[in-house]
């Protein structure tokens, strides 16, 4: 993996995660946590939505837009076990 496709997943992460700390009533981990919960959520999104037959277009904004839907899903099970 390249230097630059690190940097972008990380970016996307990132802005994944402030997004779905914003969606859910800011329940966001800070600048780091975010970026975790961000690039968690990528992979979580491009593991589910392909096998619900959902496909994930190309470009940036597709990318952040499935990876902040995989982030929610994410900070609603932590929401979920921290009960």
């Amino acid at each position: 993996m390249e230097f630059s496709s690190i940097l972008a997943m990380l970016v996307i992460g990132a802005v994944a995660g402030w997004l779905a700390g914003k969606i859910m009533e800011g329940r966001g981990f800070g600048l780091i946590g975010n970026v975790i919960v961000g690039v968690v959520g990528a992979f979580l999104a491009g593991t589910i939505f392909p096998a619900l037959g959902f496909a994930v277009g190309g470009g940036i904004f597709s990318s952040i837009f499935f990876a902040t839907i995989g982030a929610v899903i994410l900070l609603f099970l932590i929401g979920l076990v921290k009960r």
